[in-house]
């Protein structure tokens, strides 16, 4: 897991080809502004979901893990609280891994909990377990799906 500033986002390019292109669309958007929906940047290989939605708090936000992608994500408004967990250490499944939907669901407990809000953004890779929406109220975000 990353947690880190948006100007600092061109250190992170180098890490994976898709990352230039994830973080131009972040750019872009919080620029000009973006309805909530989903936005294909290059098909199914790099895609962006902004919503609007209301938090679940600690208690009803589960940890999930996805294996053929790595996501960026952040607050346009409002502040998301991310919980995390290594996916080594999740040892409460609750079902299978979901191929279809590139996600598997556990019921074991973050160890930590990360305010993501103003110009902050997370990148989490298949081995990072985490929790979105593990806040109060309302957030605005954009997740960036980037194919492994």
């Amino acid at each position: 897991m990353i947690i880190d500033i948006l100007s600092n986002r061109d250190r992170y390019s180098a890490m994976h080809p898709g990352f230039a292109a994830a973080f131009s669309f972040i750019h872009k958007a919080l620029r000009e502004g973006i309805g909530d929906g989903e936005y294909e940047i290059d098909g199914r290989n790099l895609y962006a979901t902004v919503s609007s939605v209301r938090g679940k708090g600690r208690g009803g936000a589960k940890l999930e893990a996805h294996r053929k992608y790595i996501d960026i994500q952040l607050a346009i408004s409002g502040t998301d609280t991310i919980g995390w967990k290594p996916i080594g250490n999740c040892l409460k499944p609750e079902e299978a891994y979901n191929q279809a939907r590139d996600i598997i669901l556990f019921s074991d407990t973050a160890d930590m909990y990360i305010p993501v809000t103003g110009q902050l953004f997370s990148v989490l890779y298949p081995e990072d377990a985490h929790a979105p929406l593990a806040c109060e109220g309302f957030v605005r975000k954009i997740v960036v799906k980037i194919a492994v």
